[in-house]
């Protein structure tokens, strides 16, 4: 004879959804952290690329002796904050320019106004402090844009495009979780004043 009694663990005491755990799906992706970490280097390297450059012409045009080199001071300015701007990842600035949203095109853009810093740095312009942000603004500018050459041919840059794609739809679902949840809470709130009623 079969009997219909269940066992009173499976059956469930409240039938209401369970709640959505916030900090698993908000975890964070480790390997885009460190990307944010290094475009930060990267854009203080080019602000102090821009500060280098920006003293340097100060000085060639106010003795008048080097007037060309100023112009192509101004030039590694205007370049140095371009690359500032594209480590933010605008998206209006890869409308215009799309080699910048690929990391080798970066990266030789990087290494250019490293290079422009470091073959106009004037040794008479600031003193010894003026050289060692030359060399230091420099140098690290050009690191970065080894690094970006390099990762950039090992296809690093797809795969950090891919994991914002997949981080950007998980927050995604998560707002959607999140007015559906406040929405059942809603329908939920005007059951129960039906109820009473």
């Amino acid at each position: 004879m079969s009997s219909t009694h269940q066992d009173p663990e499976l059956v469930p005491e409240d039938d209401t959804p369970p709640l959505l755990d916030h900090q698993y799906v908000k975890r964070n992706d480790s390997f885009l952290v460190a990307c944010r970490c290094f475009s930060g280097i990267t854009a203080i390297s080019a602000i102090l690329c821009v500060v280098a450059n920006v003293f340097s012409a100060i000085h060639a045009f106010k003795s008048g002796d080097d007037i060309f080199g100023g112009v192509l001071r101004c030039y590694a300015i205007v370049i140095a904050l371009f690359v500032a701007v594209a480590e933010t990842e605008w998206q209006r600035i890869f409308q215009f320019w799309r080699i910048l949203e690929y990391w080798a095109g970066r990266g030789m853009l990087q290494v250019f106004v490293a290079v422009m810093t470091r073959a106009l740095s004037d040794l008479e312009s600031g003193g010894q402090a003026m050289v060692i942000l030359q060399q230091v603004s420099s140098y690290m500018l050009l690191g970065c844009g080894l690094v970006y050459i390099i990762t950039g041919l090992l296809c690093i840059g797809h795969l950090k495009r891919y994991r914002m794609k997949k981080a950007e739809s998980r927050e995604q679902a998560l707002r959607d979780l999140e007015e559906l949840e406040q929405r059942r809470r809603e329908l939920e709130s005007l059951l129960a004043r039906k109820s009473r009623n």
